[in-house]
């Protein structure tokens, strides 16, 4: 979906007569719902006429053009899709564009850009357009079978060779090629050999029709890579209740597609039952039939991760973790199986304020999309992982919306515990603990003892007692350990100190200062991405959240409880005056207690050997001790 769509010619009309990012700004606000920035404008109305322009004095007038054209199965949206037809071959050709107004910018890495107006690196743009053909292609079959016919470039429009010398040390590439204003001859030249400049008209739109009613899936090309980087990273090996998950979706592939029948399958499990390995298990073998199959969570820690784990190898292959957010004008039946991993943390809608207009005025449930999108969707969950206001995924929501799109239900429950050690017994102290199961808490070793579990559980009486515990436990640093807090305290946004970004210690306890980890999509020296908290080794000197330990392992855990969640008189009190999270504050009298108490429940299963407690109350703490002897 294009906020415009007409001819080059037509388009450099209203660009002259200064109505083009008007129009732009008006059909922004129409789809999405929400007026765009004047930054976003202003790009509009400086980019756009001179490159128009350009196209037009190449003899390119007839060209259809898409402006800000979303991506499919993605928020991302690509400046300019040109439509026309190969002067050598006359099939459908296609040119997405990234357009700059940048004058000056320096190299910092091979896909990192430095530039005076941006606080953060952003991306080399050739590897931007790069990334948006490959998901393209990737994501659209007919492509797919035709790679060839899809290119990328990135203008630079204001810039000389000489403002941005170092960006032009790249390799080319048909989906990247990059061009500054001294290169716009070169840069025609190169349009006018991918799409005819002799003026046919009515091939150049029949070639934008055909592009905007693609059916989008995984291609069978990017099936095989995904397969490909899975098989070569991890072998899983299923056991029990996660071979029947396992075996039940592959029989629901099979129904669907001889009876044409939607099957819902629901795979519930604690901390450490090994959904995630039911869910790549299932991703690398319906990749390897060549079945259209995206793996989604709600998690962007989670996600990235995911991408950079088991798509190492093929950048493509990342194109098949995507958010619950992204199926909201996705066609139904688009994929055989969508797995939605952490389907706990499946939201109410999908709106945000990108969403357009038509869409936001008929706004489905998450969870009816989610299942609309696939014959099979499959939820992963842990219905006491909810830790944010307005998670809804549970069994009792997916089994009504499955009911009433007329869905089969298949759920099956996985007993095991393959995290803690994989100490059943961990789990259920945990849970009676924090007053999850009814039954009263329980000494460490009243249950750890008999069951010869050798799970480590302890407390230390200081946060600075904490590290050390963990230091000594994962002596050479071959092991993992991470220090983990309830969201006790504010999260700053980093400080410039002698000219670097720095973190800000925000958790203090007594002399005792840490920083948080740093914040989604924010660059600090010396500090891993928030994405990557929980398996950077640089994450140790920070104290994670909520956001960025659920989901993840560590061999050991240390768990900082704030004054959120305290003892009062034999019972556990939350207190929303000492929270610092913003979502979890305005959450209602009942559910507060439930998000604080989840929290505390994901961060304390993080451990795969051992867990330190420490409470910031005394009174906490006291019983913590007690609890852990």
């Amino acid at each position: 979906m294009a906020l415009i769509r007409q001819s080059a010619a037509d388009l450099l009309v209203d660009a002259n007569s200064g109505r083009l990012h008007q129009r732009l700004e008006e059909q922004a606000t129409f789809q999405w719902q929400h007026r765009v920035g004047t930054s976003e404008v202003r790009s509009w109305q400086r980019s756009l006429p001179p490159f128009l322009a350009d196209l037009f004095d190449a003899g390119l007038g007839h060209v259809e053009v898409l402006l800000e054209h979303r991506l499919p199965h993605s928020p991302k949206r690509v400046d300019v899709v040109l439509c026309g037809i190969h002067p050598r071959t006359a099939e459908p050709t296609y040119v997405l564009v990234e357009l700059k107004q940048w004058s000056r910018a320096e190299l910092l890495a091979a896909e990192l850009v430095a530039l005076d107006a941006y606080s953060e690196p952003v991306i080399h743009p050739v590897t931007q357009v790069q990334l948006y053909c490959e998901h393209l292609v990737g994501e659209t079959p007919a492509l797919a079978e035709r790679p060839y016919s899809v290119h990328g470039i990135a203008y630079l429009h204001n810039a000389n060779d000489s403002g941005v010398r170092t960006l032009k040390q790249y390799t080319p590439h048909q989906f990247g090629r990059l061009y500054t204003m001294d290169d716009k001859a070169a840069m025609l030249d190169h349009l006018r050999s991918l799409l005819s400049p002799e003026g046919d008209r009515t091939a150049a739109l029949k070639a934008a029709d055909d592009f905007t009613t693609f059916h989008h899936a995984p291609s069978k090309p990017l099936l095989n890579l995904a397969a490909r980087e899975i098989r070569e990273r991890e072998q899983f090996v299923l056991l029990d209740e996660q071979r029947v998950a396992f075996d039940l979706v592959m029989r629901a592939v099979e129904r669907a597609r001889t009876a044409r029948k939607q099957t819902v399958v629901v795979v519930r499990g604690g901390p450490g039952s090994g959904k995630s390995v039911i869910a790549l298990s299932l991703l690398g073998e319906l990749a390897r039939r060549g079945r259209p199959v995206h793996h989604a969570t709600g998690s962007s820690a989670f996600t990235n991760t995911m991408r950079k784990v088991a798509g190492a190898g093929d950048r493509q292959v990342k194109n098949l973790f995507k958010y619950f957010n992204n199926y909201s004008e996705s066609e139904p039946r688009t994929l055989d199986v969508l797995i939605c991993d952490e389907a706990h943390r499946i939201r109410e809608t999908s709106v945000n304020r990108f969403t357009r207009k038509a869409v936001r005025d008929s706004a489905r449930p998450q969870i009816t999309e989610l299942i609309d999108v696939a014959w099979v969707p499959v939820f992963l969950l842990d219905e006491n992982q909810t830790v944010r206001p307005g998670e809804m995924g549970s069994l009792a929501e997916i089994r009504d919306a499955a009911t009433a799109a007329g869905c089969d239900v298949e759920t099956v429950t996985l007993e095991g515990q393959f995290r803690c050690g994989g100490s059943a017994v961990y789990d259920t102290w945990v849970e009676r603990l924090l007053g999850i199961d009814k039954q009263s808490p329980i000494r460490w070793k009243l249950l750890a003892e008999p069951m010869d579990d050798d799970f480590v559980v302890t407390t230390a009486d200081s946060p600075d007692a904490v590290e050390s515990w963990l230091l000594n436990m994962r002596g050479d640093r071959s092991e993992t350990a991470r220090v983990a807090a309830g969201f006790c305290w504010r999260w700053s946004n980093p400080v410039a100190v002698d000219g670097n970004k720095t973190l800000v210690p925000d958790v203090k306890i007594g002399s005792w200062e840490r920083p948080w980890n740093a914040k989604p999509n924010t660059r600090v020296p010396d500090a891993p991405e928030s994405y990557y908290w929980a398996s950077d080794d640089r994450g140790f000197n920070q104290v994670g959240c909520i956001y960025t330990a659920q989901g993840f392992e560590y061999d050991w855990a240390g768990v900082l409880f704030g004054p959120d969640f305290v003892r009062r008189d034999d019972k556990w009190v939350a207190l929303r005056e000492e929270s610092h999270d913003p979502a979890v504050k305005k959450a209602g009298e009942f559910e507060f207690p439930a998000l604080i108490r989840n929290t505390y429940k994901v961060l304390l299963t993080r451990g795969m050997r051992g867990v330190c407690l420490y409470s910031t109350d005394a009174e906490t703490h006291e019983f913590l001790r007690s609890m852990t002897r």
